[in-house]
């Protein structure tokens, strides 16, 4: 007897893998599993492909001669296979994609390869061999293929599984049927235990990497918990999940990771386990889920802690000073760049290090002009990037070293100080009192994006991914994007930063995407601009320093860390890195992802606003538009810098650009208000007050601004001009002129403002008495959009209705005729054709003309008439 085995529980991978190997083995017995997840089950019970299985209890373990086995090679993973070998040793034939294990099933023919598949290996075979298929068995396959690559999106997928993907297309797989068993709505009793499943989830993070472990208990074995992993893992975005499942008195776990780092097919041998890099299962016997999880996570620990390295915690650049510097030069190298110790650099080697306590103690001592090489601390350990970070804990224990230079070929490329390392080590630990709902340090951010970037912007960020891989560099996606994906805000307003050089990336780019690239090599930024008007910014990864409180910054170049560490709140200071194998992470190093779960705006650091007090204004902004609070900290701090008078030291043009911002929002009254509150309005003016007219002034301008927006116009209006009118109309002339020119203003901005403020009254006087349409036309006609949307705000019911007609009606009415044409009438161009085309106008307002044809007429008998002296002014 010839019988063809795959392993119980069976996935459509050893399905598929079952049928296919009957192909090569005609004469051989398919032998179904003692197991099978419900969607293979449904595809068995209603699919019309003819399958011969043969029920376990069929096989007389004495009569088989020839095993073969797919898609697993140990006998713990099918009953049959351990009674069948525990009995005799027939001919054994292997077909698998699993990698080596100790208990591995010698075979006297072995066909093991490393594709994401093991339907690929037989269906290649197959295709070499000319043998026949089916339709529906190129369905089968190609549903085995798509299930165990996770539809070519896992790590172990080869160009095999995509090539026979191809070949099975070409033989008329069916993909409405893949997707269909692929994709099955989940039953009652599925969806209760991934609630469950949901509800038991806890996050820890080691050596950086996330892990999600969850756990479920049943009295009967239930199968599809490995459907119910991935959907899981997908739908909380995890990097890697363990499913601990106690059933028929054991723990079966199951794995699912998306990074390199954990190979958990390996880890789960250590279980009685096995599986792939991405996917793994194992059963424990006589243990409890904490035992087992317990277990789990100090394996975790020791896979993970012996392969991070130096080169994944540093800071770069490393910020040194020469060992001839004094200790004054150094003091003013920690407070610029907030750094606690420095590696001394002579000729180009580290040669010491100096610490901030040593330097205060010198200055203290009255040793400022001393030098550093003198005080500095000669005796220490350097690290290279490829250097354990067990071997940097043991470093810094055992010679009390608070920094690490990394040093590659003699230079000094990064360090690492004791926070960081902590941190690496024990985040885990830090974090373990945190709940399941709190948000952790990195989360992959891949299927938020995918599901809520349009098509030609995620291609944007798959190219520049390729570009900084292929230069080696580390490339992230900062500021409001990532902010708003993560509040599900529309923003597409692309932010790169890159660890390198960011003109030479952001030119390589543009290249490949057709577009064209201005770059600004002192501030070592670009901007890219692609051919449908697509725009996004470049920078290289940088930190700032302020010589003095609201000065500009200096910049220089840094990692992504310190680029993140010079933004304004901890909402703005996230990444995600789209390169290497960490791809879609998202990066928070001050909590940004916590506090937009707290709706709160907080300052990364206290000296925020005395170094850059425009950050108040932005506070506010934020504040308002997400309906999140300024933190009770960040708060102290903006009223602090109040009494302090730091923004005072600001130019009008700074403070300009972010009420400009502030007034162009639809809940900028609120805003005002706010800023009112905190103390930082009287900054803009000390005249101006929120009284209860300047509220009603506002909700009446934002209602008029939301009514037009409903035309559609094509012509749009600048909001922050009509709100800025109602900010200032209290002011007087001189005041406004003055406050506009220290604002630095355009000067066509200025006229735009000025008109309204100013001639709101005259305006609106002459509105009421016009009796008829023509008369407000020609009121407004000159009047610049802005004030007329202002002047509808403070207009009554009867004056908005006229106003509302012009802007329905008549604002972009024109004739159909010109001067060419009244020169070919004979008139001599002059005074008299404006009068002409004006009372046309007037004309065609009362619908007394309507086509080309009829206002020649109307003018023609306007000049036979000599009532041109009475053509409207």
């Amino acid at each position: 007897m010839k019988a063809i085995l795959c392993h119980d529980k069976a996935d459509f991978d050893a399905l598929a893998s079952l049928v296919a190997a009957k192909k090569l083995y005609p004469d051989a017995v398919m032998v179904m599993p003692s197991s099978m997840e419900k969607n293979v089950r449904d595809f068995v019970r209603e699919s019309e492909m003819e399958m011969e299985l043969t029920p376990p209890s069929k096989v007389n373990p004495e009569e088989v001669e020839l095993l073969v086995l797919v898609d697993f090679k140990r006998k713990d993973r099918s009953r049959l296979a351990g009674e069948i070998l525990n009995r005799k040793r027939p001919v054994i034939h292997i077909y698998d994609h699993h990698p080596a294990h100790g208990k591995d099933i010698a075979g006297d023919v072995e066909v093991i390869e490393e594709t994401g598949a093991c339907t690929t290996i037989l269906v290649d075979i197959i295709r070499k061999k000319n043998v026949p298929i089916t339709p529906e068995e190129a369905t089968l396959f190609l549903l085995g293929i798509h299930e165990d690559t996770g539809s070519f999106t896992f790590t172990s997928t080869t160009p095999k599984d995509m090539e026979i993907a191809r070949f099975l297309l070409e033989k008329g797989a069916n993909l409405n049927l893949v997707s269909d068993y692929l994709k099955r709505e989940l039953t009652p009793e599925q969806i209760e235990l991934l609630n469950e499943m949901l509800n038991n989830l806890e996050r820890v993070k080691i050596a950086g990497i996330e892990i999600g472990i969850t756990s479920v208990v049943r009295d009967k074995y239930v199968g599809d918990l490995a459907v119910l992993a991935h959907k899981l893992r997908d739908i909380e975005a995890l990097t890697v999940l363990f499913v601990l499942a106690l059933m028929d008195n054991k723990v079966t776990i199951i794995a699912r990771s998306r990074t390199d780092a954990l190979h958990v097919g390996n880890l789960l041998s250590d279980f009685g386990g096995g599986g792939h890099a991405t996917a793994a299962s194992a059963s424990v016997k006589d243990m409890t889920i904490p035992q087992v999880k317990e277990r789990l996570l100090e394996a975790i620990r020791k896979e993970l802690e012996t392969t991070r390295t130096a080169s994944s915690i540093m800071t770069t650049p490393a910020i040194t000073v020469d060992a001839g510097a004094t200790i004054k030069e150094a003091e003013e190298l920690m407070v610029r760049y907030n750094i606690n110790s420095l590696p001394v650099i002579k000729d180009g080697k580290v040669v010491g290090i100096i610490t901030r306590q040593i330097v205060e103690r010198a200055l203290y001592h009255h040793l400022e002009q001393g030098k550093v090489e003198d005080y500095m601390n000669a005796e220490f350990e350097v690290v290279t990037p490829d250097t354990p970070i067990k071997e940097i804990e043991k470093i810094m224990l055992a010679r009390t070293q608070r920094m690490v230079p990394v040093v590659d070929r003699g230079k000094v490329v990064g360090v690492v100080t004791r926070g960081e390392l902590f941190k690496a080590l024990y985040e885990d630990v830090i974090r373990s009192s945190i709940t399941r709902n709190e948000h952790m340090f990195k989360k992959n951010l891949k299927a938020l994006m995918k599901d809520r970037i349009p098509r030609n912007i995620w291609e944007i960020i798959e190219k520049a991914k390729e570009v900084g891989e292929s230069l080696g560099y580390n490339v992230y996606l900062v500021g409001g994007f990532v902010r708003d994906l993560l509040l599900r805000v529309e923003n597409y307003d692309l932010d790169f930063v890159v660890e390198g050089d960011g003109p030479v990336f952001a030119v390589m780019l543009a290249e490949i995407l057709g577009g064209k690239v201005n770059v600004h090599k002192k501030f070592e930024t670009a901007v890219v601009i692609l051919p449908d008007g697509t725009r996004f910014d470049v920078a290289t990864a940088r930190f700032e320093y302020y010589r003095e409180p609201a000065a500009l910054p200096e910049v220089a170049k840094g990692s992504i860390k310190r680029d993140l560490y010079r933004r304004d709140f901890t909402i703005n200071a996230m990444a995600i890195k789209i390169t290497g194998e960490d791809a879609y992470t998202l990066i928070d190093y001050y909590g940004g992802l916590r506090d937009l779960k707290d709706k709160v705006i907080r300052v990364i650091h206290n000296l925020s606003f005395v170094e850059d007090p425009t950050r108040a204004f932005r506070a506010v902004r934020f504040e308002q538009r997400y309906g999140f609070r300024i933190g009770a900290q960040t708060e102290r701090l903006i009223r602090l810098a109040v009494r302090d008078g730091i923004f005072e030291r600001l130019s009008g043009k700074r403070v300009f650009n972010e009420l400009k911002h502030m007034l162009d929002e639809k809940n900028a009254l609120l805003m005002v208000k706010r800023m009112q509150d905190l103390g930082i309005l009287r900054f803009v003016h000390p005249k101006i007050r929120v009284d209860e007219e300047m509220e009603e002034l506002f909700d009446r301008a934002q209602e008029v601004l939301s009514w037009y927006e409903l035309l559609f116009k094509r012509k749009q209006p600048e909001t922050w001009m009509v709100n800025m009118m109602i900010l200032l109309n209290k002011l007087k002339p001189e005041e406004v002129e003055r406050l506009t020119h220290w604002f630095g203003m355009a000067k066509s901005e200025k006229e735009i403002i000025s008109t309204g403020i100013f001639q709101a009254h005259k305006v609106l006087w002459e509105l009421r008495k016009a009796e008829d349409d023509a008369k407000v036309y020609f009121t407004l006609r000159n009047q610049p959009l802005e004030a007329i949307l202002y002047y509808m705000a403070r207009a009554d019911e009867e004056t908005q209705r006229k106003i509302g007609r012009y802007l329905m009606e008549w604002m972009d009415i024109k004739t159909a005729i010109g001067g060419r044409d009244l020169i070919k009438l004979g008139l001599t161009p002059g005074p008299l054709f404006s009068k002409l085309l004006n009372k046309v106008l007037e004309a065609k307002i009362k619908g007394e003309v309507n086509t080309k044809e009829e206002e020649l007429e109307y003018v023609k008998r306007l000049i036979e008439g000599a009532s041109v002296d009475k053509a409207h002014p």
